[in-house]
This record gives C-alpha cells, sequence and structure tokens, in this order.
C-alpha cells in the first residue's frame, strides 16, 4: 500500500511541475512584459473573444492569434498571412 501512495504522490507531483508556467487554457502564461492581446474580437469571424467560451489560442509566425471557436482554425488555415496581418496591425496602433 504504501509503495501505491507512494507513486501516486510522484506522479502528482511531476503533474504538477509540468503545468507550471501554463495558464488555465494549457496555453503558456504571458511574461510580465508581455503586451496585452490587441483584439476583443476574432480574426476570422469578428464574434467577441469569450462570447463563445474561453477562445482558442494559436501562434503563428511568432504572432499569438485568437479565435472565438475552434470552428475559425479551419478558415484561418487557408491564408493565415491575412489573419497575422491582422493581428500585427492592431498591435502597431
Amino acid at each position: 500500500m504504501k509503495t501505491h501512495i507512494s507513486l501516486l504522490s510522484a506522479s502528482t507531483l511531476s503533474l504538477f511541475l509540468t503545468s507550471c508556467g501554463q495558464s488555465d487554457s494549457g496555453q503558456p502564461a504571458p511574461s510580465a512584459d508581455a503586451a496585452p492581446y490587441p483584439l476583443d474580437v476574432c480574426v476570422v469571424s469578428g464574434e467577441k473573444l469569450g462570447s463563445m467560451g474561453e477562445p482558442v489560442i494559436v501562434t503563428q509566425e511568432g504572432v499569438t492569434v485568437k479565435f472565438c471557436c475552434e470552428h475559425c482554425i479551419p478558415d484561418f488555415e487557408k491564408d493565415p498571412a491575412k489573419f497575422v496581418a491582422k493581428v500585427t496591425a492592431a498591435a502597431a496602433k
């Protein structure tokens, strides 16, 4: 029984340590000096971020892109440069 408890404790600790540095969504936690995301709407649909649950986050060409839902990702993947440009332009304002 002691062995089972020790293994369970070790695996729980391992899981905790591997999740450090990530937000609840599984995405890396933003650094303290990171600029806030420049848009409050999905770059694909134009829907308000958070209106369909937690936004879906993708990093493309070093740029973070947020979507209202997973269903926007296929449209994004057809022309990612177009949507990355929208985020980049909004960040430059």
